[in-house]
């Protein structure tokens, strides 16, 4: 019986992540990896009496550690030293995708090359002859459709059978660099082994590659380790950029990859056969790009798409989640009438039911909207809206590739700022990762959709859609306008050129859309039964004490007593139209007390201290408690106002749901909604994203977006209540 510990490496879009799925099921678990916010994931196999311990490496295209990703997947090779990695590659663009697998070859980790979307390479009249790629590379080749799951068993057993031949032997690569790189590289070597120098973990050659490639990681290392060798080292790799420089005008780090994809050239020279008739037609992906990214037709088609997105999500969505606030709204029915009047039942109906269901209700809409996006991003079209709008990002001084955080914050609504925070990690200039961490969760992120969502169902009915997809724009809009602002003020500097490789068109699989959305829709169901539910006790606490005191209590009892004392002294038939005024007066005194006793515990002292400031912008008491509990989580708004409106009723047989309450509230117009809006969707991220922008830049860049955001949200809520109050 034996463990082996296999790494699965490959490039972003090659469908890695989804044959590690494929291989481990629901056998793995997620972590982040020790130091560092780069996402873990490790699934354990077993192989007859054998224990393989996969590990899904970041998605890179490199291993000269330019970014966290790079530097953790080449520090798990060379610290935990696997057995065996797997090199998931997109076989549709093998010369650029062999590329990571040169590097890891030259490191000499025994490797398996995983010939990726093998379907689509039959379908555009290619052929690959893996047979003899296998022969060349000196490698084991396994053709896989990753997302079909075929190949998968057989990747896991070649991979194995290598790990047991291999017993832990690397055997590193040599690639000649050319008669200006050889010489000083023999050097090297020769001077590295006799002095041991980084020997007991990597190759010697290698070694000396990554100081002629200037690669800051190793050579800091290597300065730890023995500085005066290290500085023989950095001076010579000096003298031979001096040498290159003059004589090719180029440095030994653009040489070195120059001849990595020579040898990769001549490598695959006989291994890919391309159709003869076929060779001048213009691929399917180019062609449907000609429309999809056009100048003037990309932008519009792209914004066609979101509004479509909006549609559906509304039109179909409407009917489920009916059926669920009619169920939340029996449910809280049933436990008023089961149990007596009292705390316990106040916490179930108004700080539970009431609360997280006012979330939950809103998870038909989040499912279809998931399930949309989805479809998107397993068809590579995400890819294009990153492509299109860095055209727009240049002018506002950010970089292309602060497109993927903003998309993955929620770009097109129902994603996350956590990951897109952390996705700001790709970006090589500092100052471009400071203005896109402070803007991107500006974006209308997952919580702050059930918000959005209730607002303009409620009092935009006829025009949600539109009024969801100005509110995307919108968001955009004002990341773009701060970044800009920041850009050219605190954070001033030049814009990074940008590449980036758009990945081929696919027919999404209704397994894997399924499988995206239920993750989603789960993670949010999830966020609800747990930290919703828990801040939502803890509101209702804070809005049912401290309790109104007993004399204030009986001096609207004393109120009540002769109003009632007349009601029994009517007759129900001969005096309705006076018993209806009575009854009137009594409800008139209920709503009195509820409201007094609300003002008078801790939550409603917050939102009436605030109500001076708030009102400017539209907001009462019960919006301003809401929106203090967003700052921990923006799904509490939703909650908070459910509590809210539960607590202060009148009517026991009150049914109406949240957004009804709403827009029956005299004191909640369309503009006060337009205001709500604004500010959420501004205001300080969740506490959840301030630690992720903390570690990410620190605490004193995520303070500032914390206050800066929130006073944004404030001045824009202002004028856009006042401008609404005129307009509508």
């Amino acid at each position: 019986m034996a463990k082996y510990t296999l790494g699965i490496a490959g490039n972003p879009n090659c469908g890695k992540t989804t044959m590690f799925n494929a291989l481990t099921g629901a056998r793995q678990h997620v972590a982040n990896w020790p130091g560092v916010t780069v996402e873990k994931k490790v699934g354990m196999i077993k192989a007859g009496e054998d224990t393989i311990e996969l590990v899904d490496l970041p998605g890179t295209y490199s291993l000269t550690a330019y970014t966290q990703e790079e530097l953790v997947a080449r520090n798990f090779l060379v610290e935990d030293r696997p057995q065996v990695v797997i090199d998931v590659m997109n076989a549709d663009a093998l010369e650029r995708n062999l590329y990571l697998a040169v590097q890891i070859m030259e490191l000499g980790v025994p490797l398996v090359l995983g010939l990726n979307m093998m379907d689509e390479v039959r379908q555009s009249g290619k052929h690959i002859d893996s047979d003899k790629l296998a022969v060349l590379s000196g490698c084991k080749v396994v053709e896989t459709v990753a997302r079909e799951g075929k190949g998968a068993d057989e990747l896991l057993r070649t991979s194995l059978e290598l790990a047991r031949e291999q017993r832990g032997e690397w055997k590193p690569l040599t690639i000649s660099y050319g008669p200006d790189l050889d010489p000083v590289l023999v050097e090297m070597q020769a001077l590295i082994e006799a002095e041991s120098f980084l020997t007991d973990k990597v190759p010697s050659r290698w070694t000396g590659i990554k100081y002629l490639e200037r690669d800051e990681d190793v050579i800091a290392r290597g300065r730890a380790v023995n500085a005066d060798f290290s500085a023989r080292l950095e001076a010579m790799a000096d003298a031979v950029e001096m040498h290159t420089r003059k004589t090719l005008n180029a440095r030994p780090d653009a040489l070195i990859a120059d001849y990595r994809y020579g040898f990769i050239a001549g490598m695959i020279k006989d291994v890919v056969t391309y159709p003869v008739l076929d060779q001048d037609r213009v691929s399917r992906s180019d062609a449907m790009d000609k429309v999809l990214t056009h100048t003037l037709l990309g932008p519009l088609i792209m914004l066609g798409i979101v509004y479509v997105i909006y549609e559906i999500t509304f039109t179909v969505g409407e009917v489920p989640m009916g059926w669920l606030e009619s169920f939340f709204g029996w449910l809280g029915d049933t436990v008023t009438e089961a149990m007596p009047d009292g705390h316990l039942r106040s916490l179930l109906v108004s700080g539970i039911i009431d609360g997280v269901g006012g979330v939950l209700g809103f998870v038909p809409l989040i499912m279809f909207m998931f399930l949309m996006i989805s479809a998107l991003e397993d068809s590579g079209y995400i890819a294009r809206m990153a492509y299109m709008l860095d055209r727009v990002f240049k002018i506002f001084g950010l970089h292309g590739t602060s497109v993927l955080p903003f998309i993955v914050s929620g770009g097109i609504a129902g994603g996350c700022a956590v990951p897109g925070v952390m996705a700001t990690r790709t970006l090589r200039s500092p100052k471009e990762k400071l203005a896109t961490i402070f803007v991107a969760p500006y974006m209308t992120c997952g919580a702050k959709v059930p918000v959005f969502l209730m607002l303009s169902a409620a009092f935009f009915p006829e025009n949600a859609a539109t009024v969801m997809l100005m509110i995307t724009l919108g968001a955009w809009a004002m990341a773009l306008i701060v970044a800009r602002v920041l850009r050219s003020t605190v954070i001033r500097g030049d814009s990074t050129p940008f590449v980036m490789e758009l990945p081929p068109y696919r027919m999404p699989t209704l397994r894997g859309v399924l499988i995206h959305t239920w993750e989603r829709t789960w993670e949010y169901a999830k966020k609800a039964g747990t930290i919703i539910l828990g801040i939502s006790i803890l509101i209702w606490a804070m809005m049912t004490f401290p309790q109104m005191p007993e004399e204030r209590a009986e001096v609207f009892e004393a109120q009540r007593a002769p109003i009632v004392a007349q009601l029994e002294t009517l007759d129900e038939n001969e005096d309705e139209d006076a018993m209806a005024a009575l009854e009137e007066q009594l409800a008139d005194i209920d709503n009195a007390e509820a409201e007094a006793a609300i003002h008078h515990t801790v939550a409603g002292r917050i939102g009436k201290a605030l109500e001076p400031v708030s009102l400017l912008a539209g907001f009462d008491w019960r919006t301003n408690i809401a929106l203090t509990g967003g700052f921990a989580a923006k799904e509490v708004i939703v909650s908070t106002l459910g509590t809210a409106y539960s607590l202060g009723e009148v009517d026991p047989e009150d049914t109406d749901t949240l957004a009804q309450k709403l827009v029956n509230d005299p004191m909640f117009t369309p503009a006060s909604a337009v205001a709500l809006i604004l500010f959420t969707m501004l205001y300080a991220p969740c506490f959840v994203t301030v630690v992720a922008m903390a570690r990410e830049s620190s605490w004193t860049w995520a303070t500032s977006s914390v206050i800066g955001s929130t006073a944004l949200a404030y001045v824009m809520a202002v004028a856009g209540y006042n401008i609404a109050r005129l307009v509508l």
